[in-house]
């Protein structure tokens, strides 16, 4: 079933935004284009990441094994509309896996290798998962163990497919299934009757806000790909290309930024998996990789390393793209000036909301870094489609006034065929749209500039710590900590770390007796077995914590308090 309505559909379709397009027709048009051309590269540390040879595949080879895994699921009672729970690293499996489930009509449902039994339960739980793809090991996991032993927690899981060995009982060994399947009449038969409709769920991606439930995003071909014409557009890519993936395929940077460019344009994925500086380095010049993403500590760090860069050949290198927090100007000036590389500003999120800083449309880096364009001004047309179709506005959070002059914060609101049709109704939180259709990102921006031409991120308000681009929700850890015995009450805040952005400190009201200790936070949460990159790395001992006159924590004055600690 569709899941945005009609009315919608026929008015972004009437405009062009929307076509028949898929993801899986994508593909093919791709295979049939350049055949026997590289399509996907192993990482260079593959043997790190999981078992099994590092390999290259041609576009013919990726869609022979896309069929075969597609013919093995419909054999283990996969069908369309089932939700394919995916945990793997970024390797060329990850991209098969995806590719084989969305062939078959399936929603692929990816979780980052952080997640452990925690995240894991409940997001299967949300998502009614039936079927799991994972990999016998991920890094010094047993990764398929592990799953084997949730199944009784997951009442819809009915199948669980390995990649590699330590293959579990009663688990699909997807070596062997894959390598066998050469009678692929069920997956023919199942096409022949079958035929995907834009408006299908394709994903169900994870984001933490201000709640402590997990949100799932769903999101249909239709916006997927509205979406990624902005990450085609804004570097101009085309089948030339090559492109670096170093951010897993579980969320927008990582499927917008790069998977779906792919898909529409041709030329080379590199897969690369967890960062590494050297190694990432290392295949920009093995490669020649032309374009990459990276979060702005990164790029900072490394504008600063000139003896690592001197060892290193980024010269196939023609544009970068950052975001996921404010960059400096000193930054996109520093690599334009050494480099002679531009910086695209990427302002996005799982839901949709697509602001995009481009060297075309903003020349000054020092200006872009600042501002993303203002779609509605009235004095400038920007470069991409995006831009043209979408629909933005600045409102008072208190009134719901829309704001149109320089200097005033306010409320992103968006609306558009890139936004997505709204969260899996099993998460169950509200309804995230105004009542004429745009979505409350709840982000802080004003407009700025001489024409009234620029946004300007003033702040989120959204209780998150954005952890080396990763975005860690507050609540979900503080929810957790309270449990702890000696713990009366409790903060998590983001403090400034000069690698990662941000990493995140507990802020903690200790009970009587002797106080709470970092490490027995640190374990307590381990036991839970939350993904071990939300673990707090900081522990601050307060006798209580400022609030408001109604009670709400000051998060903001604790932030200030560490960043004021940290200059």
């Amino acid at each position: 079933m569709g899941l945005h309505p009609a009315e919608r559909v026929r008015e972004y379709r009437e405009k062009g935004y929307w076509t028949d397009d898929t993801v899986d027709a994508l593909f093919r048009a791709r295979v049939s284009q350049f055949g026997d051309a590289p399509a996907v590269v192993d990482p260079l540390n593959r043997e790190t990441l999981t078992d099994g040879p590092a390999r290259t595949l041609t576009w013919t080879q990726v869609d022979e094994e896309v069929s075969r895994l597609a013919q093995v699921l419909l054999d283990e009672g996969v069908t369309a509309g089932d939700a394919v729970g995916v945990q793997l690293p970024n390797t060329v499996e990850i991209v098969i896996a995806f590719l084989a489930v969305v062939r078959v009509g399936a929603v692929v449902t990816p979780f980052p290798v952080q997640y452990r039994a925690y995240e894991l339960t409940r997001l299967s739980n949300v998502a009614g998962v039936t079927a799991f793809i994972t990999a016998g090991r991920i890094g010094r996991r047993a990764a398929a163990a592990e799953m084997a032993e949730l199944r009784g927690r997951i009442p819809s899981l009915r199948t669980l497919a390995v990649f590699g060995p330590q293959v579990p009982p009663d688990a699909v060994p997807l070596d062997a299934r894959i390598a066998a399947a050469d009678d692929r009449g069920g997956l023919a038969a199942h096409l022949a009757g079958f035929r995907a409709d834009p408006n299908d769920c394709v994903t169900i991606c994870w984001t933490s806000g201000t709640e402590s439930t997990p949100k799932g995003v769903q999101r249909t071909h239709y916006d997927w790909l509205a979406m990624s014409t902005a990450t085609v557009e804004g570097p101009r890519l085309t089948a030339d290309d090559v492109l670096l993936n170093p951010f897993p395929m579980v969320n927008m940077a990582g499927i917008n930024g790069m998977f779906l460019p792919w898909l529409r344009v041709g030329g080379l994925l590199v897969q690369h998996h967890p960062f590494d500086l050297p190694t990432f380095l290392r295949q920009i010049g093995r490669h020649r990789a032309t374009y990459t993403v990276a979060p702005p500590a990164l790029l900072t760090a490394l504008l600063h390393n000139d003896e690592l860069l001197a060892q290193a050949d980024i010269s196939s290198l023609r544009a970068l793209g950052s975001g996921s927090a404010p960059l400096a100007p000193s930054l996109l000036q520093g690599w334009h000036d050494k480099y002679g590389l531009e910086i695209l500003n990427f302002y996005g999120s799982n839901e949709g909301v697509s602001l995009l800083g481009t060297p075309q449309d903003i020349p000054d880096p020092s200006v872009r870094a600042l501002y993303f364009p203002r779609y509605a001004a009235p004095t400038r047309r920007w470069s991409f489609s995006i831009a043209q179709w979408t629909q933005a506005r600045i409102v008072d959070p208190e009134t719901g006034a829309e704001i149109t002059e320089a200097g005033v914060p306010g409320e992103l609101q968006i609306k558009g065929p890139a936004v997505f049709p709204g969260y899996l109704p099993a998460s169950g939180v509200p309804d995230p749209f105004a009542p004429d259709g745009f979505l409350k990102t709840g982000d802080i921006l004003e407009i700025a500039g001489d024409e009234l031409e620029y946004l300007h991120y003033v702040d989120r308000s959204k209780d998150l710590v954005v952890r080396g681009g990763v975005k860690i929700s507050a609540a979900e850890i503080e929810t957790l900590i309270s449990g702890h015995p000696k713990v009366a009450d409790v903060a998590v805040v983001g403090y400034p770390d000069e690698v990662l952005g941000e990493r995140t400190c507990a802020v903690v009201v200790a009970r009587p007796g002797p106080p709470v200790t970092l490490a027995e936070l640190v374990d307590y949460l381990r036991d839970v077995g939350i993904a071990t990159y939300k673990l707090p790395e900081r522990l601050e001992l307060r006798d209580e914590l400022p609030r408001n006159p109604v009670g709400k924590i000051l998060k903001r004055d604790l932030r200030a308090e560490l960043r004021a600690g940290a200059a």
